[in-house]
């Protein structure tokens, strides 16, 4: 049985793909790590074990790595785009300081570790549609920088010490249970906010600026499917290009339109966010993550839209 610790576990995708390890290999096995201000509730807390972990503190990490004996470390610390544009050297201390110590503590306890890369380590000089798993990839912004350099420290450390490093690039993520908090692609998760709670939505996208998203649910069987893999099949570990549905605001619109005829929306685009979204591809190729460890997601926009508004209106 595997002893896993989730570093940023009350973040967006930390809060519910705990639950899922939790529910795959017991609630015992699967350590919640938070900073201070940000600590678990409810289930996530009464569920399983909880602990502090900054990932700007090395020797308390390696602590609890100890105290669980864990062998496999999913690290989720790191500060969304829009914000990290806005904090730069916090985004590096994080983004990199912090994943240097994940990685040292992996190398002397023999941990696997999942770190995830994104859509965001692309830029303008990269193939727009049906971006390539190996391409250029020259980002703009300093999340875009960060990730890239994730994705090669964690290569530099496979291939120097074999720790078993793996990622995937995150498209938008879009979840009906933790509300986003300072990405660019936050946009289509507000979307589904406005529309049940009757309210016009104000877009800060540009009409026709395609990025490619993700359901949640998809996202969080990517995480575990690649940690499950079978390492002799991968040819590449960080990271995989992933996808499931590209789309421009105005799609999401009219897809919200079947099922919430009175829905309005109007576009206020803000500059730094369409700066930021008219860097990344329109979509992504993941032929590489299909045919490597049998990747496919299951929902498309119109299935995750039915979805987000029942979910949604049960809870708001």
């Amino acid at each position: 049985m595997k002893n896993i610790l989730v570093i940023g576990a009350t973040g967006q995708i930390g809060s519910e793909l705990t639950m899922k390890l939790r529910s795959i290999y017991g609630n015992d096995h699967v350590v919640a790590g938070y900073i201070h201000g940000a600590e678990p509730k409810g289930e996530l807390l009464e569920s399983g074990p909880a602990e502090v972990c900054d990932v700007t503190d090395r020797p308390a990490i390696d602590a609890v790595v100890k105290k669980y004996n864990i062998d496999t470390i999913y690290n989720l610390a790191a500060l969304l785009s829009v914000v990290a544009e806005n904090k730069p050297i916090l985004a590096w201390k994080i983004g990199i300081d912090g994943l240097w110590n994940i990685l040292e503590i992996a190398r002397e306890n023999h941990c696997a570790v999942f770190t995830p890369s994104s859509i965001g380590s692309f830029g303008p000089e990269t193939p727009r549609d049906k971006t390539p798993q190996d391409t250029v990839q020259r980002p703009r912004t300093i999340y875009g920088v960060s990730k890239v350099t994730t994705e090669l420290l964690s290569d530099w450390y496979y291939n120097k010490y074999g720790v078993d490093t793996r990622s995937v690039r995150f498209p938008g993520l879009i979840s009906n249970v933790t509300p986003p908090g300072g990405g660019t692609t936050d946009y289509a998760v507000d979307i589904y906010y406005a529309a049940v709670k009757g309210q016009e939505f104000i877009c800060p996208i540009a009409e026709g600026t395609y990025m490619d998203m993700m359901y949640m649910p998809d996202a969080l069987n990517a995480c575990v499917q690649l940690m499950e893999a079978d390492p002799t099949r991968l040819a590449h570990r960080n990271g995989f290009n992933i996808a499931s549905m590209s789309f421009e605001p105005g799609e999401i619109f009219r897809a919200i339109q079947k099922y919430k005829p009175d829905f309005k929306m109007h576009y206020q685009v803000d500059a730094l966010k369409q700066s930021i979204a008219s860097s990344w591809p329109n979509s992504l190729d993941d032929t590489a993550a299909r045919y490597e460890w049998d990747w496919q997601p299951t929902y498309d926009l119109d299935s995750m839209t039915v979805d987000m508004l029942e979910k949604l209106a049960a809870r708001l």
